[in-house]
């Protein structure tokens, strides 16, 4: 018998690719970190020993979610100022909040604490924009999850950086103390259209070029947004980034909620990647993203949660559900995203988007084993008929048990094993403390 690091038996495994499979009674095979097989669980208890075996009988084996946007470490200002229009948020409350509290440690703790969040509910990797962009990747050293991190760009100074010149510099650091890292990924994180002026984003893509990165920003998120830049500009955000050769495969647009069929097929032609956050959208009143057209058109269309100032949580299979739902009402068609489509968004859609689907976001032999496994046993899965769709209208994120991160098993039947949940609780509430004297 073969030997094997990790040996899984499921009641179903669901790879995403070939897309809607559900394999019954099979088993996965971990060895070195990644999937060393994927076969029937009668052969696989003939050909395998693994010296850690496990018997998931009411189980089902999916790719880790990947959290396509998020503001990781925005965990601690979680419930700070809700009910307000984007702007009115950020102008009012966010940025005077950030400008009072944003520093290393706060970065480093609210990123531990969105960490351990995000594996609680099955997400294995995150694709992250925030100042002090070190902080952040550190954490991710150390939690031994897979990261995405920006490296942030604005116009005006912060904690982080005194002018978008630093703020490239400052990256570029970054990106040449993690570019072998086998987890953590870096790319240029430019805030907005809105905030980021023609020079650095000229000199950003150049970069980005340069180095083969992907670029990730918020685009045309509101009504608001658009109208100022036609006021002020005589163009549309997206117009403008195409004047600056930024609509490309690189490019990452998030939420994207206000768009022309023109925009869509623009959007198509170059390759770019849409990350889709509903939640935050409706919760801001931002507006609805036309997946369905975006889809319908050959975008990759990816999710997010945003961040937990905004959602206010960051449970990717939340997402799906909503994501699913709203697409729905949006196109008014039943059957614009189905249930395969959703979960694919919220894994190989999302590898795809970071460029890193060669490695994860499907379980396929020779990926990274990147696995979250969701038991469908329990009374509010009862009667199962189809388990994709189960996993997205009926399964919540309680029901992840188990985690694995190229192959490292960080979510053991709910306990954590790379960070220390009551350390995170005592952080938390420390930094409650201070921040709640502030709002």
């Amino acid at each position: 018998m073969e030997q094997v690091d990790t040996l899984i038996h499921a009641r179903w495994l669901i790879p995403v690719e070939p897309d809607n499979t559900v394999l019954e009674h099979h088993s996965l095979a971990i060895k070195n970190g990644r999937i060393q097989a994927i076969l029937a669980t009668d052969e696989a208890r003939r050909r395998y020993q693994g010296t850690v075996e496990l018997d998931l009988d009411e189980h089902a084996l999916i790719p880790g979610l990947i959290n396509a946007h998020t503001h990781a470490a925005m965990s601690l200002f979680r419930g700070l100022a809700d009910d307000l229009p984007l702007m009115e948020w950020l102008n009012n409350h966010i940025w005077p909040a950030e400008g009072a509290w944003v520093s290393p440690e706060f970065v480093h703790d609210g990123t531990q604490l969105a960490m351990a969040e995000m594996l609680r509910g099955g997400t294995t990797c995150f694709n992250d924009m925030y100042f002090f962009p070190d902080e952040t990747a550190r954490a991710v050293d150390a939690a031994q999850m897979r990261a995405a991190v920006g490296m942030i760009l604005i116009d005006f100074p912060t904690a982080w950086a005194s002018n978008a010149q630093e703020y490239i510099d400052k990256g570029l650091a970054l990106h040449d103390h993690y570019k072998a890292h086998p987890l953590i990924n870096t790319l240029f994180a430019p805030h907005a259209p809105y905030t980021v002026s023609d020079g650095p984003l000229e000199h950003m893509r150049m970069l980005a070029d340069q180095l083969n990165i992907a670029v990730h920003m918020h685009v045309h998120e509101t009504a608001f947004e658009v109208r100022e830049a036609e006021n002020k500009l005589g163009e549309r955000p997206l117009a403008r980034l195409e004047k600056l050769g930024l609509l490309t495969p690189q490019l990452l647009a998030v939420h994207m909620t206000q768009l022309s069929d023109d925009e869509i097929a623009a959007c198509a032609r170059a390759g770019v990647s849409v990350i889709h956050c509903p939640e935050s959208n409706l919760k801001l009143a931002s507006g609805f993203c036309p997946v369905h057209q975006l889809m319908s058109a050959g975008v990759n269309v990816a999710l997010g949660t945003d961040g937990a100032a905004s959602n206010n949580d960051l449970d990717m299979f939340s997402e799906m559900r909503t994501a699913a739902l709203l697409a729905k009402a949006v196109a008014g068609d039943a059957s614009a995203l189905p249930a395969a489509a959703a979960l694919r968004m919220a894994t190989l859609n999302g590898a795809k988007a970071l460029c890193i689907d060669d490695d994860t976001g499907s379980l396929q032999p020779g990926k990274s084993a990147d696995i979250t496994a969701v038991r469908l046993g329990d009374i509010e899965t009862q009667p199962l008929y189809h388990p994709i769709s189960q996993l997205v209208y009926a399964t919540g994120r309680d029901k992840v048990s188990d985690v694995w991160v190229a192959g490292r098993h960080l979510l053991k039947q709910r306990a954590l094993t790379s960070l220390n949940e009551t350390e995170l609780k005592a952080k938390a509430a420390a930094w409650q403390q201070k921040i709640r004297k502030y709002d």
